[in-house]
């Protein structure tokens, strides 16, 4: 892999700047941040989840269920935090919703006086 040091790092952020510009490049790095963020978020679950599989698999073997039982229960049931994320972000988006109508009425009312 070759080296990105020096001018040829000047040159690739040059070149970034040149294709996005200036005013596009925070919002530019505030997506690959969250983007970022995501992924060691999925990757530490990722982990988490098959360590905690093998615990329920060898948890599994000294107590046998059947398992389309075991699967109809995973599905009826989703994760309690997925939920609780899901009614956040819902929230959240009735609130700006709110916001933004409040403003347009506010500029409507300005722009009718």
């Amino acid at each position: 892999m070759p080296n990105l040091t020096g001018p040829t790092a000047l040159v690739i952020i040059l070149i970034v700047l040149l294709l996005f510009g200036a005013p596009k490049l925070p919002a530019l790095a505030r997506s690959l941040g969250q983007s970022m963020k995501i992924l060691k978020k999925e990757v530490t679950s990722n982990d988490d989840g098959q360590a905690s599989g093998e615990a329920e698999t060898s948890s599994a073997s000294a107590a046998p269920a059947t398992p389309a039982a075991a699967e109809a229960t995973a599905a009826a049931s989703p994760d309690v935090d997925e939920l609780a994320r899901a009614k956040a972000e819902a929230a959240a988006a009735k609130a700006e919703a709110d916001a933004l109508r409040a403003a347009a009425q506010q500029r409507d009312t300005d722009d009718k006086a």
